[in-house]
C-alpha cells in the first residue's frame, strides 16, 4: 500500500477513513498493518476485540490501543464505535447476510438475536435524551396536523405509530410513499402549525430524507426517530429520538425503535386521558352495534382435552 494513500473498496467520506488517511504517514510500522486491515476489512474488524485485531493483524494489544488514540480516538471503544458507524452506512443486504453467517451457529440463532434484542433496548434506555423525548410529546400535542412517514422496513414502525395516534389526536396523516412525487403532493399543505415524524434506519431512505427536508423548508417541526446522531435524518430535525439497531443482520432489529414508539404513545395517552377514553368508549358503541368483534372474536382453546373438547363447556351449546 501507498503512504499516501490508503486504498479502500470504495469512495467515502466517513470520518474514521479520512482520520487514517491523514494520519497514515506518521504511524508505526504496527499500526500501517492496523490502518490497512482496518480499511479493507471493516465489516470484520466491528466485531473484534482489541485483542483479537491484534492477533489477526500480528501485533500486540497495546499497539491496538496506541492506533485508536493515534488517530484521536478515546482508546479501542471510541475507535469500535466509529468503525460501527462506518459499517452501519456501507454494508448492503448481501454483505451483512454474510456478516450474520460468519458470526451466528444455526444452533445459537434464537438465543443469540432475542439477546441482541434485550441489548439493543437496554442501549437505547442508556443513551435516549429524555429531554428530546418530551419535547416530542408537547410538539405532537401542539401541532394542527400530524404527518407520519416511513419507508420499507421502517413502513411497519409508521403504520403502528399512525394507527395509535389516530385513537389519541386528530388530523394525523400516514405518508404513502409510493412514489417521490406522491409524498410530495400528500404534503403540499404542510406549514408551520405542523409536524412531521419521520422513521427511518440504516440504509437511510432517500425518500423519507427528502420529506423532512420539504417539511422543514415549510416551517414545520421535525422530529425523527433513528439509529444516530450522526444519522443523515437530523439533517432537518427539531428534535430527535434515537434508538439503536442491529446494522449487522440479515434483517433490521427494529425492537428497540418499537419501543420507543410504544412509550410516545403512552405518554400521549397519558396527556389525553379524557379524550382517549371518550374515544374508545365511543369505538366500543360502535364495534357492539355493528357487531365488528362477534365473529371474529376466538375462545381460548382447553389445553385439558387432546381432541379440543372443553370440560368447561362448548360456547356453542
Amino acid at each position: 500500500m501507498s503512504e499516501n494513500k490508503i486504498s479502500t473498496n470504495e469512495n467515502s467520506t466517513n470520518e474514521l477513513l479520512l482520520r487514517i488517511e491523514e494520519k497514515y504517514k506518521r504511524l508505526s510500522k504496527g499500526q500501517k498493518r492496523l490502518a490497512e486491515y482496518v480499511c479493507q476489512n471493516y465489516d470484520k474488524a466491528v466485531f473484534l476485540t482489541a485483542a483479537k485485531l491484534g492477533d489477526i493483524v500480528g501485533v500486540s494489544e497495546s499497539t491496538v490501543v496506541r492506533f485508536a488514540t493515534q488517530l484521536g480516538y478515546k482508546g479501542y471503544p471510541g475507535f469500535q464505535k466509529a468503525l460501527e458507524e462506518l459499517v452501519r452506512n456501507k454494508l448492503n443486504s448481501i454483505q451483512r447476510m454474510e456478516v450474520t453467517y460468519g458470526r451466528i451457529s444455526q444452533s445459537e440463532i434464537l438465543a443469540t438475536v432475542l439477546q441482541s434484542d434485550i441489548e439493543k433496548i437496554k442501549l437505547t434506555l442508556a443513551g435516549i435524551d429524555q429531554k428530546a423525548f418530551e419535547l416530542a410529546i408537547d410538539t405532537i400535542l401542539k401541532a394542527k396536523k400530524i404527518y407520519v412517514i416511513g419507508i420499507r422496513s421502517c413502513a411497519p414502525l409508521a403504520a403502528f405509530l399512525t394507527f395509535y395516534l389516530n385513537l389519541i389526536c386528530d388530523n394525523v396523516t400516514a405518508v404513502n410513499t409510493n412514489s417521490f412525487s406522491e409524498i410530495f403532493e400528500q404534503l403540499i399543505r404542510i406549514d408551520q402549525n405542523d409536524v412531521i415524524i419521520g422513521i427511518s434506519f440504516p440504509r437511510y431512505s432517500m425518500r423519507t430524507l427528502k420529506a423532512l427536508e420539504f417539511a422543514s423548508n415549510r416551517k414545520a417541526k421535525v422530529i425523527t426517530l433513528t439509529d444516530s446522531i450522526h444519522s443523515p435524518m437530523n439533517l432537518y430535525s427539531s428534535c430527535n429520538l434515537i434508538a439503536r439497531s442491529d446494522m449487522a443482520s440479515i434483517v433490521d432489529s427494529l425492537v428497540a425503535p418499537l419501543s420507543v414508539v410504544n412509550a410516545l404513545v403512552v405518554a400521549l395517552c397519558m396527556k389525553k386521558q379524557k379524550e382517549v377514553v371518550a374515544t374508545l368508549e365511543t369505538l366500543e358503541k360502535i364495534w357492539d352495534e355493528y357487531q365488528v368483534y362477534s365473529g371474529d372474536e376466538l375462545n381460548h382453546v382447553s389445553s385439558s382435552m387432546p381432541g379440543g373438547k372443553d370440560t368447561e363447556g362448548s360456547g356453542d351449546e
